[in-house]
């Protein structure tokens, strides 16, 4: 099935989110398949106990939601609204809102590499970094801590949705979007979730 990757991807073209009525999220990806429409609906497996097996489900790393890639101005936007269980776009009162194509790619990336990860609160503190070293070197999020591990966040910001996946501390650097801050080493072990601090510099 085509909602567990991207299918196929365009150079160039802008991505943007689609609201999904709850549950119809892989219906409207067939369906969208179908109709040869560029489009991404991340998934995650979930070991789940029934009475008399295990067995693995996926389930949309978003609910009600999942992504498309056209041109606005093409017949694909009709085909998209007319899907099964699509509610619309996000969008302001000037029309769809194009989403980064730096944040789809890097929730992609997290996901093919198999690393465990799950849909995390977006965080509003902590300090944006890149990966620098393994498989997800490349993928950008903000880093927080959680207990004795550290985890990164990445975000779709549009949608206000996002995941964490662990990884060593020593394996990420500070994004030149924060020029003017420095990490602070000093971790606590009981400082509330999300609060890996940034220190200004004088």
């Amino acid at each position: 099935m085509s909602y567990q990757g991207i299918t196929p991807p365009i150079p160039h073209l802008p991505w943007y989110a689609v609201r999904i009525r709850s549950r119809y999220e892989k219906t409207a990806a067939s369906v969208l398949e179908a109709r040869e429409i560029s489009h991404y609906l991340p998934v995650r497996s979930v070991m789940r106990q029934w009475s008399d097996r295990k067995q693995k489900v996926d389930f949309p790393l978003f609910p009600g939601y999942l992504f498309v890639q056209l041109h606005l101005h093409s017949q694909h936007k009709l085909k998209v609204l007319s899907t099964p269980g699509v509610v619309g776009f996000v969008e302001n009162r000037l029309g769809p809102l194009p989403i980064p194509g730096h944040e789809i790619e890097s929730v992609r990336k997290v996901i093919e590499t198999n690393a465990e990860c799950s849909p995390h609160a977006v965080l509003k503190q902590g300090d944006p970094v890149r990966i620098v070293r393994g498989p997800l070197a490349g993928v950008e999020g903000t880093l927080l801590r959680l207990g004795s591990k550290s985890r990164l966040v990445v975000t779709i910001e549009l949608i206000q949705r996002a995941i964490s996946v662990e990884m060593p501390e020593n394996y990420v650097e500070l994004l030149a979007t924060a020029p003017n801050h420095v990490i602070d080493p000093a971790w606590s072990r009981d400082r509330p979730l999300g609060s890996f601090s940034a220190t200004p510099q004088n």
